[in-house]
C-alpha cells in the first residue's frame, strides 16, 4: 500500500518507519528543509531504541521516503496520516492549527479516493472539523478516521509492532475495509483486537487513557507522601496494592512527577473540553494540581535539609529526560528542578546518556559554565557538588562505584526522585538518602 504521513515527530517518523517494515511504501513529509535532508541521508532525528536500525533498512530497501513538498508526498497514497504537533495553547485547549492548515492544502491535491488518518491526539470533533476543510476544497471522495496511538517514548517500536490494541474511529464501511488491510500485517500474527467505532469515540479514548494512566501516577505519589510523614515504606505499599488484579502494579512508581510530550498537554486538554462544555472533571484537576506539586519536591527536600538559601551550593543531577530511553525533555521535572536550584542562587552540574544536546538548547546562552555545567559522565558532574540528585532512572546510574561516588561529592548526599536504590544499599555504603515515600537513611559517623 502507498502511505504518506505528515509530519515527522516521534509519532509520525515511527508510524511511517514500522508501515514501511511490514511492506508499504511510505513517504514521511516535513516543513523542516534541514531535517529532511538528514534524514534522506540516513540520520535519524531522534532517540528511540530498536527505530534507526528499521529505519535505514527501508530507505535502503526503497520503501521509506522523505519530502519537503506536500503534493509530492501524498501522490498516489490510498491512506495519509495527520501526525502532527498539538501543542496546549495558554488555556490548556490544544493548539489544531498545524492540522488544520495541512487539512487546507490537502483538499486540491486529492485525485482518487484516500482516507486521511488523525493520528496526532486531538480533542473530540477534530475529525469532523478537518473533514468540513477538505469537502470544501474538492470533489473527490474521501473518508477521515480517528487512529489515537497508544506508544511509549523508549518502546514505541515495540508498541507499534506488537501493540496492546488498535483503535479506529470511521463511520465509513470502505474506509474500514481499507485500514483493515492495512494494519492485518501486525493484527493477524497476534490477534490484536481492534476496536471500531466512531470518531468522537476514538479521540476521547486517547485523551481518557492518558489520563487514567496520569491520575495512576499521581496517586501513589500522594500516598508516597503521606508514607513518608507516617514513617511508612511506599514500596511496601505499592507491591501490596499493586498485586490486587484489578489495580495492577503498571504506573504505580512513585516519583517527581509526570512529563513528556503527551501526559501534561493531553491531561490539560480533557480537562479544557470538559469546561467547554460547563462540565467539571473533578479528578482531572485534582490529578494535575498533585503533579505540579510533585515536579518542586526534590528541591523542597534539598531545601529541608540545606536550608532556604542555597547561594555557593552546588548540586549534581544525573539523569534530564522526563524518562529513560528517551532524549525527550519536554515538559521534563529536570527543568523545574535546574530553575528553581539556579533560581535559589545554586549552581547546578548535569549529566545524561541522550538529552544533554536538547537540554543544551533549552538553556542556549542563558548561563555560563559556572552556574550550569553539563559533565561528560556521570562521575565528573559529581565533582565537588553538595548533593547528588536522582531525576531520571536510566540504567547506567543503577549499579554506581558508590566509593567513588562519595570521593566525589563534598558529603555522601543523595536525594532520588526515582528510589532507585534501597535502603539498605545507601545505608551500607554511609550515605544520607532522601527518596521518595520512604524513610530516611541518616549519614553515619
Amino acid at each position: 500500500m502507498k502511505i504518506a504521513v505528515v509530519g515527522t515527530g516521534y509519532v509520525g517518523l515511527v508510524t511511517g518507519t514500522c508501515f514501511a517494515e511490514v511492506g508499504n511504501h511510505v513517504t514521511c513529509v516535513d516543513i523542516d528543509e534541514k531535517k529532511v535532508s538528514a534524514m534522506r541521508k540516513g540520520a535519524i532525528p531522534i532517540y528511540e531504541p530498536g527505530l534507526e536500525e528499521i529505519f535505514l533498512r527501508n530507505i535502503e530497501q526503497d520503501r521509506l521516503k522523505f519530502s519537503v513538498d506536500l503534493e509530492e508526498g501524498v501522490q498516489g497514497a490510498e491512506v495519509i496520516f495527520l501526525a502532527l504537533p498539538t501543542p496546549p495553547n495558554e488555556d490548556g485547549s490544544a493548539d489544531l492549527s498545524y492540522i488544520l492548515d495541512v487539512a487546507e492544502k490537502l483538499g486540491p491535491l486529492l485525485k482518487s479516493y484516500t482516507v486521511i488518518i488523525n493520528k496526532s491526539t486531538v480533542p473530540v470533533g477534530t475529525a469532523e472539523k478537518v473533514k468540513d476543510i477538505i469537502t470544501k476544497k474538492t470533489d473527490i471522495e474521501f473518508d477521515i478516521a480517528s487512529n489515537p496511538e497508544f506508544l511509549r517514548e523508549g518502546c514505541a517500536v515495540e508498541d507499534f509492532m506488537h501493540p496492546d490494541r488498535i483503535v479506529i474511529g470511521s463511520g465509513s464501511e470502505r474506509a474500514r475495509k481499507l485500514l483493515g488491510s492495512l494494519y492485518e500485517p501486525i493484527t493477524r500474527s497476534e490477534e490484536v483486537p481492534v476496536f471500531w467505532m466512531d470518531e468522537r469515540s476514538a479521540e476521547i479514548t486517547k485523551y481518557a487513557a492518558n489520563s487514567f494512566l496520569a491520575a495512576k501516577i499521581s496517586f501513589i505519589n500522594e500516598v508516597a507522601n503521606l508514607c513518608k510523614i507516617l514513617g511508612a515504606d511506599v514500596d511496601l505499599v505499592r507491591a501490596g496494592i499493586g498485586s490486587d488484579r484489578r489495580i495492577g502494579n503498571r504506573f504505580l512508581f512513585p516519583g517527581i512527577g509526570y512529563g513528556g510530550s503527551c501526559f501534561p498537554k493531553d491531561v490539560q486538554a480533557l480537562q479544557k473540553t470538559a469546561i467547554d462544555t460547563g462540565y467539571t472533571l473533578r479528578t482531572i484537576d485534582a490529578l494535575i494540581e498533585v503533579n505540579e506539586h510533585q515536579k518542586h519536591l526534590l528541591f523542597e527536600n534539598v531545601k529541608n535539609y540545606f536550608g532556604a538559601d542555597l547561594a555557593g551550593k552546588s548540586f549534581t543531577l544525573w539523569g534530564l529526560s522526563y524518562k529513560p530511553q528517551t532524549d525527550d525533555i519536554r515538559e521534563a521535572p529536570s527543568i523545574y528542578l535546574i530553575n528553581d536550584l539556579i533560581e535559589s542562587g545554586a549552581s547546578v552540574r548535569v549529566y545524561d546518556p541522550e538529552a544533554m544536546e536538547n537540554m543544551k538548547k533549552q538553556y542556549k546562552d542563558k548561563y555560563d559554565e559556572s552556574v550550569l555545567y553539563f559533565a561528560d559522565d556521570p562521575y565528573s558532574a559529581a565533582d565537588g557538588s553538595d548533593a547528588l540528585l536522582i531525576v531520571t532512572e536510566w540504567s547506567v546510574f543503577l549499579e554506581p562505584d558508590f566509593k567513588l561516588l562519595a570521593e566525589k561529592l563534598k558529603s555522601p548526599i543523595v536525594f532520588d526522585g526515582r528510589n532507585i536504590y534501597s535502603l539498605e544499599t545507601m545505608r551500607q555504603h554511609g550515605f544520607f538518602y532522601d527518596s521518595v515515600g520512604r524513610p530516611t537513611v541518616q549519614l553515619t559517623s
